[in-house]
């Protein structure tokens, strides 16, 4: 009979070692076997629900993941957007840049021959204005001076014929 006790668990096994064989020790080892049995099933139970709590929790991790990856991807598409517009905004900006650099180019070449023009006349003005002196003095101006600057001219149909 030894050997049936044995089978239904390793704690009992002090008991199957006395060999007393006695009825006493045999009342006892089903109320352990009965014990025994109700730690493994309750273990086993609480292996049970914790897998299951860790399955839940590993699913509840992988769905909020799954959601930040559409998120991200999200995010990723409206900045890969936004870096497109300001690149050609850029390249806009850049091509207006180089048109106004040679505007100014242009434009400051006009205005040195300007003011080439204006120095020219300047010098030139004051060698008129020695001449004028020079002529003045001898009194070759003086009939031109007396005809009014301001006076209109009248032209008539016959003159307009050519």
């Amino acid at each position: 009979m030894a050997s049936p006790v044995g089978a239904y668990s390793s704690g009992t096994s002090s008991l199957q070692n006395s060999g007393s064989g006695s009825e006493g020790d045999m009342n006892m080892i089903p109320m352990q076997v009965n014990i025994t049995d109700q730690k493994k099933r309750k273990r086993m139970q609480s292996n049970r629900e914790s897998a299951r709590r860790s399955r839940m929790k590993k699913q509840q991790h992988m769905e909020g993941l799954t959601a930040q990856i559409e998120e991200l991807k999200k995010e990723n598409n409206q900045i890969t957007a936004n870096v497109g517009i300001t690149t050609q905004m850029y390249m806009n900006v850049e091509s207006e840049n180089a048109i106004l650099r040679v505007q100014m180019a242009e434009l400051s070449n006009r205005l040195q021959s300007l003011n080439d023009i204006i120095h020219y006349i300047e010098s030139s003005n004051s060698l008129f204005q020695e001449t004028d002196q020079f002529f003045n003095d001898c009194g070759f101006f003086e009939t031109w001076n007396t005809f009014p600057v301001n006076q209109t001219i009248m032209a008539s149909n016959d003159m307009l014929m050519y």
